[in-house]
């Protein structure tokens, strides 16, 4: 009886522990070496929703394209909180939507920038969902979901907003690796990627 008792204790937690190392695995934010080719607005909106299951993970399909949520203040909020200087893109389309020059540290759960470093790239709705009425932020090129943004919670940032992003949504391009694309045109500049990580 007592070695059925060890051996029940002994399987889940090893299958205690192979949950959470799938979940740890699934849970990083991409990360590129170089800025990705975006997607024009016009092959996004062709995508089919059987082609976005094949170019998305299942977490970045759930969060991305059925406006889901990532559980706050899990493996890739941390990963977010120890990244440099750099810039974040649509994981979805590859479009520039936030820089590490917007981001701050909200205590959230989620990762927090007070604007967009592509205004252009964020669009804004109302979402009613879930009793509450929020303003859902939404990428502009594939219309893919990404958090909502909030107002006046006084914060000392320039926007006193918070863009309250999955960063699930997101891939993130550290400024190096930004800096070995530009090298390659011949536009590096180092004191700016400096300044950048003084900034953090």
């Amino acid at each position: 009886m007592k070695k059925g008792i060890f051996l029940a204790v002994v399987a889940a937690l090893g299958f205690g522990i192979y949950v959470y190392a799938q979940d740890k695995a699934k849970s990083v934010m991409p990360v590129a070496k170089e800025v990705p080719k975006a997607m024009s607005r016009e092959d996004a909106m062709k995508l089919t929703d059987e082609e976005w299951k094949k170019r998305l993970t299942p977490e970045q399909y759930r969060i991305l394209r059925q406006a889901g949520t990532e559980r706050s203040n899990g493996q890739i909020y941390k990963e977010f909180k120890a990244q440099g200087g750099g810039t974040y893109h649509c994981a979805g389309c590859g479009t520039e939507l936030f820089s590490s020059k917007e981001k701050f540290d909200s205590n959230c759960g989620w990762p927090s920038f007070f604007d967009p470093s592509k205004a252009k790239n964020v669009k804004t709705r109302i979402d009613r969902s879930g009793f509450m009425v929020r303003t859902e932020v939404i990428c502009a090129i594939c219309g893919g979901h990404l958090g909502h943004v909030f107002t006046g919670e006084g914060f000392n940032t320039p926007t006193d907003k918070r863009y309250c992003i999955n960063g699930t949504a997101l891939k993130f391009v550290p400024a190096n690796g930004a800096g070995t694309t530009q090298k390659k045109e011949g536009e590096q500049k180092p004191s700016k990627e400096s300044e950048e990580k003084k900034g953090e």
